[in-house]
């Protein structure tokens, strides 16, 4: 039989501490009757007395003897449970689980998670490095690092930007001669690829320094930003990629940025959590850490590219 209300239980285990229901019901401030009440409802629910009650003092039954150490021990980890919540509140630690998208995880991420973790030593992550759209709530996740482009979804989740993504044309330099192209029609004398979508047509589009769009079609066309890399990097075909998700790509020559004066629309690079409210010191202030390291100047590459 499961017992309907186990604050009884305590409530039990302080009159007992305290040997009568007046002491017990000031320190618990509790009305005396209603105490006494709820110790009576316990002994109905059990099915046994628990008190010997007499108008001096109280005793236990041998029955509640035996019920009160598991009482007292009931109280004893309720106690234990609270100062661990209060511990992980007032300071940083536990397990942080986050995902983040592969190339904003090797250009900017990595190196905010890594000095968070020196400057936190009591806390730990777990972290996803993916690029398919995790579920944040489903799969448990704490944060989830986002790259995406307008019009942003509406969504439950809790949001905070973190910088701005830019879009720009990309292939490997054994896709393109020495004489780079200089205009969007000498694109068309190569290969393309594009992030797959409903639409029969590939556009890109450009917002400066005129408004243009520019109609392909993609040798690929995916919707894993991973596979479309993978390709670009291996020369099938020019793409048009995060500048985020790449710079790593072209501060080591694995890319090449051509048109650079074509102006995308802004995207945005941003956290996603589930709520605000009841959020440990762990998480928040790792998303203190990615909003401070976004915000810092982005390292110098040391071959000067």
């Amino acid at each position: 039989m499961d017992i309907q209300d186990l604050n009884n239980m305590r409530l039990f285990a302080a009159v007992v501490s305290h040997g009568s229901y007046t002491a017990a019901a000031i320190e618990l401030g509790l009305q005396t009757s209603k105490l006494s009440r709820r110790v009576a409802a316990l002994e109905q629910e059990l099915g046994v007395r628990l008190l010997n009650r007499t108008s001096r003092r109280l005793s236990l039954t041998d029955a509640g003897k035996m019920f009160h150490r598991h009482c007292v021990a009931l109280v004893a980890e309720a106690q234990a449970a609270k100062l661990a919540i209060d511990q992980t509140r007032a300071s940083p630690q536990g397990v942080v689980r986050i995902s983040c998208p592969l190339g904003l995880l090797h250009s900017q991420v990595a190196p905010i998670l890594s000095q968070y973790l020196i400057d936190n030593p009591a806390v730990r992550i777990l972290l996803d490095a993916t690029n398919r759209r995790v579920d944040v709530v489903e799969e448990g996740f704490d944060i989830s690092v986002r790259v995406r482009l307008p019009p942003l979804e509406d969504s439950d989740l809790a949001m905070l930007p973190l910088t701005k993504s830019h879009r720009i044309l990309v292939a490997s330099p054994s896709l393109i001669p020495q004489q780079l192209p200089a205009t969007l029609d000498e694109l068309r004398l190569f290969p393309t690829l594009a992030m797959a979508h409903a639409s029969e047509r590939y556009q890109w589009h450009f917002l400066a320094p005129q408004p243009i769009s520019f109609e392909h079609t993609p040798r690929l066309a995916t919707d894993d930003l991973a596979a479309l890399r993978d390709a670009t990097l291996r020369g099938v075909g020019i793409a048009q990629m995060p500048k985020e998700l790449v710079q790593d790509d072209l501060n080591k020559g694995a890319l090449i940025q051509l048109l650079p004066e074509l102006v995308t629309a802004e995207g945005s690079v941003h956290a996603i959590f589930p709520s605000r409210r009841g959020m440990v010191p762990a998480v928040r202030g790792l998303l203190d850490a990615l909003a401070k390291g976004f915000a810092a100047p982005a390292p110098t590459d040391p071959s000067g590219r």
